[in-house]
């Protein structure tokens, strides 16, 4: 659709299922056959996840500059050459999840096939993908449940995708099968929105993009006008609405439901999921990696957002002093922080949920921490017996 061509016209995208040799070589087994989709998947979360966490995101590379080109009879030619040479000179190098070169070029490892809206065979959801903002390109897929009768009135999840600000979709299998299932098994009208990433898009983007689709779909409240998205003005119902995220898309969520009281919108919960939060000062093991991994964490932060002033800003840390307090006005009756015991992220989870409940936020906080499982286990195997035992406990925080 025109929406996801637009704002991802610039970019360079290599599928986790494609053939590119780079990836294709790290995901190889041991044996050197190709994984199954599966163990793909998680060779994805892992190598994402440790590459998100303060201790391990790899240094920057910013390639020297290269050798003057010897003078040649042919301006053009030299022209060529040095276009050249700026489409392949490193920028910025963030592998495994993105690489960005001096032309502007950017090459995304992790990308993973996007999934088209349809029916789905499985459960009976029904999606659809929808132009929230015709100006920026942002998008939004929605989820409506199997056999939902014409004017029946739904409960509302908005669900914001992961992927470090620079990979992952509204379309792609983890957001995708994972709210096919919550849809289904809930009742829920599901939107997952779709914002620009960076590095073409630096934050804030992701968050006003984020922010724009939650006044839209809380544009439907009355019911809507002529230009009304048809699912949410016939099925919405806003005085029901949940928040929701995984990885940065918790980190988004938390951000968009501490702004909606501004607009005058509160939501029966936030369910923030592995988030991707930080902070200058360390916590948990984070101490342990040393100030040049923090260093390069900052690093990362700084090229996701060029003008923040690091890892204490408030999109990063809301609990920094920059922060103002935004956290305690989280415009949510109850917030679920879910946790898993091996994910590198599990510590700032942790202090995240210890620490909204130390703000002075007035609602109920609760805590899920999965033994034994790592960064969103729930979408890569969702069979297993701790994703439906998170499942459960999700399904009740939205059925309360």
């Amino acid at each position: 659709m025109d929406g996801r061509t637009t704002s991802r016209s610039l970019v360079t995208d290599t599928s986790l299922f494609g053939t590119n040799p780079t990836i294709a070589a790290a995901t190889a087994s041991p044996l050197g056959r190709p994984m199954s989709i599966a163990a793909r998947l998680r060779h994805y979360t892992n190598r994402l996840v440790r590459a998100l966490h303060p201790s391990r995101i790899p240094p920057p590379l910013h390639s020297a500059a290269r050798p003057a080109s010897q003078p040649h009879r042919r301006r053009g030619r030299a022209m060529a050459t040095a276009a050249a040479d700026t489409d392949a000179e490193v920028q910025a190098d963030f592998f495994p999840m993105v690489r960005q070169y001096r032309s502007g070029r950017v090459e995304r490892f992790m990308n993973m096939a996007p999934l088209p809206a349809s029916a789905d065979p499985a459960t009976g959801v029904v999606s659809k993908d929808v132009v929230v903002d015709p100006a920026t390109g942002v998008w939004a897929r929605l989820f409506l449940p199997p056999g939902t009768p014409p004017g029946k009135k739904l409960p509302v999840v908005v669900y914001y995708h992961g992927g470090a600000y620079v990979v992952g979709s509204a379309a792609d299998p983890f957001t995708h099968n994972y709210l096919n299932a919550l849809a289904a098994e809930a009742g829920v009208l599901a939107v997952a929105p779709e914002y620009r990433l960076a590095p073409e898009h630096p934050l804030p983007a992701a968050y006003d993009d984020s922010w724009e689709a939650l006044k839209w779909v809380t544009s439907h409240a009355a019911g809507g006008g002529g230009g009304a998205e048809p699912w949410l003005a016939e099925h919405g119902d806003l005085s029901r609405l949940f928040l929701a995220g995984a990885s940065a898309g918790g980190t988004i969520a938390h951000v968009v439901a501490a702004r909606a009281g501004g607009l005058g919108v509160r939501a029966r919960g936030l369910l923030v999921v592995h988030p991707y939060f930080s902070g200058a000062a360390d916590i948990g093991d984070e101490g342990a990696a040393g100030k040049e991994r923090k260093a390069r964490a900052d690093a990362f932060w700084r090229f996701l957002y060029p003008g923040s002033p690091g890892l204490d800003d408030p999109l990063s840390n809301p609990f920094s002093e920059a922060a103002g307090g935004s956290a305690a006005r989280v415009a949510a009756d109850r917030v679920l922080v879910c946790v898993a015991e091996k994910d590198d992220l599990r510590d700032r989870g942790v202090w995240y949920y210890e620490s909204l409940k130390a703000s002075g936020y007035p609602g109920e906080v609760e805590l899920l921490e999965s033994r034994g499982e790592g960064h969103v286990f729930y979408c890569i195997n969702p069979r297993c017996d701790k994703a439906r035992e998170m499942q459960e406990r999700v399904l009740s925080f939205l059925r309360k």
